[in-house]
C-alpha cells in the first residue's frame, strides 16, 4: 500500500516560507521518501527522473542557473515544473529570481523556501519522509519503553498486558501505546511503534475502565513513539510446552519483513511479570553488546555451549 503526506504538514514540520501558493497544500500529496537536486534537469536530462520527488534547489543549482540568460533560464524552470513535482524548496534562504516564480505560476507548482543548509534540511526532510510514508501494520499489543528498550507486549485479550504496563509505569518506564500499535519499517533494520492518536495515552484495566496515564502518572511516563528492540508474548502456563531455560540461542520474530528478537513468557498467578519484563529488556541490551550469561556459566562449568544439550 502507498502512504501519502500532506505537503502542509511538511511546510509546518520545518517552518517553510511559502513563496508561491499554487493549489492547496492540505491537497497537495508527497508519496516519495526521496527528494532530489534537479541539476541534471535543469540542464535537460530527464532519464531516469521521477517527479514524485520533492525537488530541492541549493546554491550549487542556483549558481548553474545564473549562467544562463534569462530566456533560457525561464525555459529550464518551466520544462521542469511541468512534470508536476509536488514542490520546490529553495535552500539557504537564498533569493528567487523571476523567472523561477514566473514557471510556479504557469504550471501551478508551489514554489518554498528554508534558512537552512542543503544538506542538513535534506537529511532532516528525508528522515521525516521515511517515518511518515514507511510500511505500516496495526499489532494488538501494549509497547513499553524499560531502561531505553522499546518492548512489545503480545498476547491473549485478558492476559495481563495492560497491567503490566501500568506496573512499569509506576516503576518509571514510559507507556507508548495501548491496545493497538501502529508499527512501521522506517529502515531496513527499525520498526518503530506509537499509539493512533485518538486512543493516545489511554489505558484499559478491566474491572477499573479506561484510565490516562499521562493525566495519572504525569508526562514523563508517556512516550510518543519508541523503537521496537524486543517482542514478548504473554501466554497462560501450559504444563505440557517445554519453555527456554538457557537462552542460549536467540529467537526472532518477523514483523513487516525485519527480525526482532523474541521472547515467550509463560504467564501464572504469583509470577511478578513487571520485574520479569525489566530483566528481560536489561538482559536483551546485554546481549546486543555481545554477552550471553548463559554461555558464561557453561564455561565457567566446563562445558561446551555449541555442543551441551541440558535440559
Amino acid at each position: 500500500m502507498e502512504y501519502h503526506v500532506a505537503l502542509s504538514k511538511i511546510i509546518q514540520e520545518f517552518s517553510l516560507e511559502t513563496v508561491t501558493q499554487e493549489g492547496d497544500p492540505e491537497e497537495i500529496m508527497v508519496s516519495s521518501a526521496d527528494v532530489i537536486r534537479p541539476g541534471l534537469q535543469l540542464g535537460g536530462f530527464f532519464d531516469f527522473y521521477d517527479n514524485k520527488r520533492l525537488q530541492l534547489l541549493g546554491r550549487m543549482e542556483t549558481a548553474f542557473m545564473e549562467r544562463f540568460v534569462p530566456e533560457k533560464r525561464q525555459k529550464s524552470f518551466t520544462r521542469l515544473l511541468e512534470t508536476r513535482p509536488p514542490a520546490v524548496i529553495v535552500t539557504r534562504g537564498l533569493p528567487i529570481g523571476e523567472e523561477l516564480i514566473a514557471a510556479s505560476k504557469e504550471t501551478h507548482v508551489p514554489v518554498l523556501r528554508t534558512q537552512e543548509a542543503t544538506s542538513a534540511f535534506m537529511s532532516g526532510l528525508i528522515s521525516f519522509l521515511n517515518v511518515e510514508l514507511a510500511p505500516r501494520l496495526t499489532q494488538h499489543g501494549v509497547l513499553v519503553e524499560v531502561y531505553g528498550e522499546g518492548v512489545l507486549l503480545l498476547g491473549e485479550s485478558g492476559v495481563g498486558k495492560s497491567e503490566t504496563a501500568i506496573e512499569l509505569v509506576k516503576r518509571g518506564h514510559r507507556l507508548i501505546a495501548d491496545d493497538a500499535v501502529e508499527i512501521r519499517r522506517v529502515s531496513g533494520r527499525t520498526l518503530v511503534g506509537q499509539s493512533p492518536e485518538n486512543i493516545r495515552h489511554f489505558i484499559e484495566l478491566r474491572g477499573i475502565g479506561i484510565v490516562n496515564a499521562r493525566r495519572i502518572f504525569g508526562v514523563g511516563a508517556v512516550k510518543l513513539s519508541e523503537k521496537i528492540d524486543l517482542v514478548v508474548k504473554l501466554e497462560p502456563w501450559d504444563s505440557e510446552k517445554v519453555y527456554d531455560r538457557m537462552g542460549m540461542e536467540n529467537q526472532y520474530t518477523e514483523i513487516l519483513g525485519i527480525r526482532a528478537p523474541y521472547l515467550c513468557i509463560p504467564v501464572q498467578p504469583g509470577r511478578n511479570l513487571a520485574v520479569i519484563i525489566e530483566v528481560a529488556a536489561m538482559n536483551n541490551r546485554q546481549k546486543k553488546m555481545g554477552y550471553n550469561a548463559a554461555r558464561e556459566l557453561l564455561t565457567q562449568l566446563g562445558m561446551d555451549a555449541a555442543n551441551s544439550d541440558i535440559d
